[in-house]
């Protein structure tokens, strides 16, 4: 592991912001760290970054504080520099870059075509993805990104996404996302905390096999509210919540949806487009373990 605490604790003053966090991240992986507002999540990374000191436990870094770099959520520079110079005097500050680096990582970030602009100028997005810029620019073996694609419009967020799973066997990254599907489509292994504690970590896999509560996808043509308010009524279904033209509805057991649910759908008078279970996705498991 690159990566390891030991009974991790951060106090303010009666708050515990983290309580008690074996945190293991295996060398070459994409870690995702998700939670509510307030979980912790910044606070770790700052602690992994060096930038906070725990009030308790331990920290194991299997690599040199060099080779470590951390992109906070809202990066800023000195507006009169311009974007190649703040990559610039980022790659002066790390280790020994190649030449041709500082164009390599401003292209890769998508900001080629404004290195010569002053980043005063800069929208936030564009910042957001000059901060990851400067923190790959002296290759470090851990980057640590505490929400890199949260002010990033799709197409900025679908670069960063690439960017990220780029890096996977080259370096390690951990980071930190609000965006759940993000965390999902690059994310070897994931941490889940709430109230500073961590409630799973693991792989994707191990996270979603058994652990969501089974639920149908249904695809509506019409009576979608009737359908709602018959299926709220029925004992084997857990939920139901809108999704586009349709309905996601949680049950008891696959079997009983199997064996009720046609029904129920004809007796709201419902037109039927399509329906059929539905996979467990990171969100369904999050709110499972968060709520």
């Amino acid at each position: 592991m690159i990566v390891e605490t030991s009974a991790l604790g951060k106090r303010y003053g009666g708050r515990a912001a983290l309580d008690g966090v074996d945190l293991s991240v295996p060398a070459g992986s994409v870690y995702g760290l998700v939670g509510p507002n307030g979980a912790g999540k910044t606070t770790l990374l700052g602690i992994l970054a060096g930038l906070r000191r725990p009030t308790s436990g331990s920290i194991r870094l299997d690599v040199e504080r060099g080779r470590v770099a951390t992109l906070p959520d809202t990066p800023q520079f000195d507006p009169w520099l311009t974007g190649r110079e703040v990559v610039e005097l980022a790659a002066r500050l790390a280790a020994p870059t190649p030449a041709g680096r500082v164009d390599v990582v401003l292209a890769e970030a998508g900001l080629a075509d404004a290195a010569a602009r002053r980043v005063g100028g800069f929208s936030r997005g564009m910042l957001q993805r000059l901060g990851l810029a400067a923190t790959m620019v002296g290759e470090p073996s851990l980057l640590l990104l505490d929400e890199p694609a949260s002010a990033l419009d799709p197409a900025g967020r679908r670069e960063v996404l690439d960017l990220i799973a780029r890096l996977r066997g080259r370096a390690t990254v951990v980071f930190s996302s609000h965006i759940l599907a993000d965390v999902q489509e690059v994310c070897d292994r994931i941490g889940i905390l709430r109230d500073g504690r961590l409630l799973f970590q693991g792989g994707l896999e191990q996270l979603l096999v058994g652990r969501a509560t089974p639920a149908y996808r249904l695809r509506l043509k019409s009576g979608t509210d009737a359908a709602a308010a018959l299926l709220r009524r029925q004992q084997w279904v857990t939920s139901v919540r809108p999704e586009g033209a349709g309905l996601i509805v949680g049950v008891r057991t696959l079997d009983e949806a199997e064996t009720h649910l046609t029904g129920v759908l004809a007796e709201a008078g419902t037109k039927v487009i399509s329906l059929g279970p539905r996979e467990a996705e990171l969100e369904d498991v999050f709110l499972e373990l968060t709520s």
